[in-house]
């Protein structure tokens, strides 16, 4: 290993920010070849979860076009790695039974790439770290140059954002949001209408709106936006 891969790793294994580890790894896998890096964690799994922790550097517009199409249900990546940690690389026949999700992912270039998971001995903790690139096809030689590494890199991750989601339930059950609720709050934070959040959620507008008066009362804040502020500084959304 040469002395700069030596010197980044050592950072990352005494990084203690989320955000800073994220930065490191996404700055040493660029390095080695990768335009995007991401890495998700989750309390519960992808299509049905609790809370989430979610860095990427992926196009703008990605991450809102996955949730609101509901591709968590239907990845064959996710279902794969709901089984197992060994990666899995992308290819059009591993979404051979999602090609709607296969072209919007060449559309977007992110093409060739390969996932992996992380999986907390306990099961409360589950993370998906993904490298990916829009030109050259991943062969078998490098994948599994860069394995080790991209292990070494998920877990450490893993670990920081277990912490955090941890944290967070502890505020949670603080300020006793329930999970309807975090939903609620988790799309008016992307800037979704009542009405907005209740289509996405089938809701009615006027229950949505019960959940936002709820959510103002537990927190103490006296509208909306105010609401969406706290539960984001206290890392619930």
């Amino acid at each position: 290993m040469d002395k700069w891969k030596d010197l980044q790793l050592r950072k990352l294994s005494c990084e203690k920010d989320l955000q800073t580890a994220y930065r490191l790894t996404l700055n040493f896998f660029n390095n080695q070849g990768f335009e995007y890096c991401a890495f998700a964690a989750y309390l519960g799994t992808p299509d049905k979860h609790t809370g989430k922790v979610n860095l990427n550097n992926y196009p703008y517009g990605w991450d809102r076009f996955y949730e609101q199409n509901g591709h968590a249900s239907n990845d064959p990546v996710i279902a794969h790695c709901n089984q197992s940690p060994l990666p899995i690389l992308w290819d059009e026949q591993v979404f051979a039974r999602a090609p709607k999700l296969w072209r919007e992912l060449n559309r977007q270039g992110l093409k060739y790439g390969w996932t992996q998971a992380v999986h907390d001995e306990l099961g409360a903790h589950y993370s998906l770290f993904s490298l990916a690139r829009t030109h050259r096809a991943i062969d078998i030689e490098e994948h599994y140059g860069n394995l080790g590494y991209a292990i070494f890199a998920s877990r450490r991750l893993h670990a920081l954002a277990s912490k955090k989601l941890s944290e967070s339930i502890a505020d949670t059950r603080k300020y006793h949001l329930s999970p309807r609720e975090i939903e609620v709050l988790r799309w008016s934070a992307e800037g979704k209408t009542a009405s907005e959040v209740g289509r996405i959620l089938c809701l009615s507008e006027r229950t949505v709106n019960f959940h936002v008066c709820s959510c103002m009362r537990k927190l103490n804040v006296s509208n909306k936006i105010s609401a969406v502020a706290k539960a984001a500084h206290i890392h619930v959304i």
